[in-house]
């Protein structure tokens, strides 16, 4: 009988944690099974320019993963039942359940509206294709000198309220932000971004916490009203709720609790990656939500789980941060490097370098889906028979 391995989501940290485990474990031992509800691959870090009119790269998964050991299936996730190691699905033949000896649980994350009344019935939002287009459509039905307003001040609401403003510059475009423009940057960064939004002309609302969102603008705290004929809402991320309807440990945002191996506390056949998992770095410190999180999660918790199924060596938490890359339009960009739990340097990149280097790190997380041990060569081990037999027991 083989070994299953079933993964959920083939986002960044899904796909890379199926692709990796076929380079890691035998074909004749495992079988892996990659379950996600979108037939393509979507470039989410590149959703802000989906929404102004870019076209991306189709990349559909049976091709991504054509000739491999991992078989694709195209489905909605319904539901974990985590006692009974089965997941249920919804695909075109209807619903059914799917066993599996260990699951790496990836379905990352969507937008969440705080609590914040308005929000679900008038903001579009760019966590995903079909809202990325939704966004697009509705920019393309602007005429010049609409006001388009991106509600939030981090790396999302950045890279979208200057990738509009450079596209579209007929519109007027204006960014609603919590905290001041930036603050987590570098004085050099952060110089650099003001900068840019005063070269782009983007409306800046600083200290701006927006409690309402209206068909024709926000209101925030202090009472102030805000117009906007598209409101764009990139303040809050949350995981979907399918984890916390299970047994399985979870934290208050709903994300899996997992050791620093990336497997969940409560439920040891259960391993979380990228956005679903609440999970320690290198320092111990939480990992954010990101790309630069999914993807070394993904690629520690398949070699965990190799590791443990064929009795090699349990690699080491390294899980670290570089940099944090901002692209401000697609000629401009700043790098802000960062101490390994995130914590800005004095130093950054910017202007057209840091833009390229962007582009680059764009260009290596999708490339990596096909190259999961980057240029390493391809270990496939064999699992070992009572290893297997235990996981399948529980033990």
């Amino acid at each position: 009988m083989k070994h299953r391995i079933v993964v959920l989501g083939a986002g960044y940290a899904g796909a890379n944690a199926a692709a990796r485990l076929d380079r890691r474990l035998h074909p004749a031992d495992t079988e892996i099974l990659l379950i996600n509800a979108d037939a393509e691959f979507v470039e989410r870090v590149r959703m802000h320019q989906l929404a102004t009119g870019q076209d991306l790269r189709p990349r559909r998964l049976v091709d991504v993963f054509a000739g491999t050991g991992v078989q694709v299936l195209i489905a909605k996730v319904d539901a974990v039942d985590v006692e009974r190691r089965t997941v249920t699905v919804v695909d075109a033949g209807g619903p059914r359940q799917i066993a599996y000896d260990q699951l790496v649980y990836a379905l990352g994350s969507t937008a969440t509206d705080r609590a914040v009344p308005g929000v679900t019935e008038h903001a579009c939002h760019v966590t995903g294709k079909q809202y990325a287009l939704q966004l697009r459509s509705r920019l393309a039905d602007l005429t010049a000198g609409a006001t388009v307003l991106v509600v939030g001040g981090g790396l999302t609401g950045i890279e979208t309220v200057t990738e509009i403003a450079e596209a579209r510059p007929d519109l007027r475009a204006s960014l609603a932000a919590r905290a001041g423009l930036g603050d987590w940057l570098s004085d050099k960064a952060r110089n650099h971004l003001r900068r840019a939004v005063d070269r782009l002309g983007i409306t800046v609302y600083e200290h701006a916490d927006v409690t309402a969102v209206e068909r024709a603008g926000v209101v925030t705290g202090d009472g102030r009203v805000i117009p906007a004929d598209v409101t764009v809402w990139t303040a809050g991320f949350g995981v979907h709720p399918i984890a916390a309807a299970t047994t399985l440990s979870v934290c208050a945002t709903g994300q899996i609790v997992v050791d620093d191996t990336m497997r969940s506390v409560s439920h040891p056949d259960v391993y979380a990656v990228g956005d679903a998992a609440f999970a320690p770095g290198v320092t111990g410190t939480p990992l954010r939500m990101s790309c630069a999180s999914g993807v070394p999660s993904a690629h520690l918790a398949a070699d965990v789980i190799a590791a443990r199924l064929t009795g090699d060596r349990i690699p080491a938490n390294r899980i670290g941060y570089a940099g944090q890359c901002v692209s401000l339009g697609r000629r401009d960009a700043l790098v802000q490097w960062v101490t390994p739990d995130d914590r800005p340097k004095p130093s950054a990149l910017t202007g057209r370098t840091a833009a390229r280097f962007k582009e680059l790190i764009c260009r290596t997380a999708a490339w990596s889906m096909s190259h999961p041990t980057g240029m390493l060569p391809t270990r496939r081990r064999r699992v070992l028979p009572t290893v297997a037999s235990r996981t399948r027991t529980g033990g």
